[in-house]
């Protein structure tokens, strides 16, 4: 079948069965009374949307997971195949890295299920501790992390340093699995953290899936297309849910299965450091969270940030949620544009 037909229905599939579910999950969400409990620490006005149907991301994880596992048995049925014999600088275990990023996002979300459910059906506002919920993410982490490794997917493409592979020494071993789990855990929390208004998240990773897909293309790496295909579909179906005012918000169930999503594909680009430009406003929300509590405590109680992770900053500035998603989406594009050069000239 033709690559380019395979993505555009990796794309449709996702968005339909998203979009299509949000009028079977958000009254099955207000029947179950899953409500959104908005805390005291946020602004003010994010009062009026108390009750607003959480966990919603359930949507989406559907989505995904059918047109990905769709996509690929139709490549498979169909005799395509998913990585060009002449284009990628290194063997790709595809089925390996197809299956095991959808398990990672799969077992984040499972995660963040756990943690929403915890909140609002039990109750408890704090939801999972911190030293449960970080077992939970570092298990699926360094179960994804050996996953790689066994089945040698180790070798990275770095921008101006070349081709590198791990497993060539102890020392480059022991970076591996430490950069990995620092990549893995911080990116999938940096996703979570931009998760905090109507529309955010998922019209940044729109931009970043956009980024995967053009990266498959080059590399001739059909498997990354479909995968980030049906992020891109996912994601853009539940926009129609989630954009300001929000019928529903993704909850840490939407938002931790997106950051293993974005992991997985850093992953099968061979280049997972990419994320850093692919990625830039997770990272800024993560460095604004970081900056705010540190300033704070050595200065005992002042703040750089009005409010932090940053998008609150802006909120507190005046900034609409529209805007921000905009503005923020477009400096993220601005950042995965950087990273497909800086990987077309790798």
């Amino acid at each position: 079948m033709n690559t380019t037909i395979l993505l555009i229905i990796s794309i449709f599939v996702s968005f339909a069965i998203t979009g299509a579910l949000g009028f079977i999950v958000i009254p099955w969400l207000r029947k179950l009374k899953f409500g959104q409990t908005i805390l005291e620490i946020g602004p003010s006005w994010h009062k009026s949307k108390q009750g607003t149907p959480n966990m919603g991301g359930i949507m989406f994880i559907i989505g995904i997971t059918v047109s990905i596992i769709g996509c690929c048995l139709t490549a498979y049925l169909t005799g395509t195949k998913l990585t060009s014999d002449f284009l990628p600088l290194f063997p790709k275990s595809d089925i390996v890295l197809i299956i095991a990023g959808l398990i990672l996002a799969l077992g984040f979300g499972l995660v963040g299920f756990t943690d929403d459910f915890i909140k609002i059906k039990l109750k408890r506002n704090e939801g999972l501790s911190a030293k449960q919920k970080t077992l939970g993410q570092l298990v699926m982490t360094v179960g994804y992390v050996a996953t790689l490794w066994f089945s040698h997917n180790t070798t990275w493409n770095i921008p101006f340093l070349g081709t590198v592979c791990f497993e060539k020494n102890p020392f480059l071993i022991v970076v591996f699995w430490l950069i990995s789990i620092f990549i893995i855990y911080g990116t999938v929390n940096s996703v979570n953290l931009t998760d905090g208004i109507d529309g955010l998240c998922s019209s940044v990773t729109f931009t970043v899936s956009l980024t995967f897909i053009l990266l498959g293309i080059i590399e001739g790496y059909l498997g990354q297309q479909l995968f980030a295909g049906a992020l891109m579909g996912g994601v853009l179906g539940f926009l129609c849910w989630n954009w300001n005012p929000a019928k529903t918000f993704m909850g840490d169930t939407g938002s931790l299965f997106l950051g293993g999503m974005v992991v997985a594909l850093g992953y099968m680009c061979k280049c997972p450091l990419i994320l850093l430009f692919a990625g830039i406003v997770y990272v800024c929300e993560t460095m604004s969270d970081i900056i705010q509590i540190g300033y704070f405590k050595l200065t005992h109680g002042k703040r750089i940030f009005k409010m932090a992770p940053i998008h609150h900053h802006f909120e507190m500035c005046g900034w609409k949620e529209k805007k921000i998603c905009v503005v923020f989406s477009l400096v993220n594009l601005v950042g995965c544009a950087i990273s497909v050069v800086l990987m077309y000239f790798a």
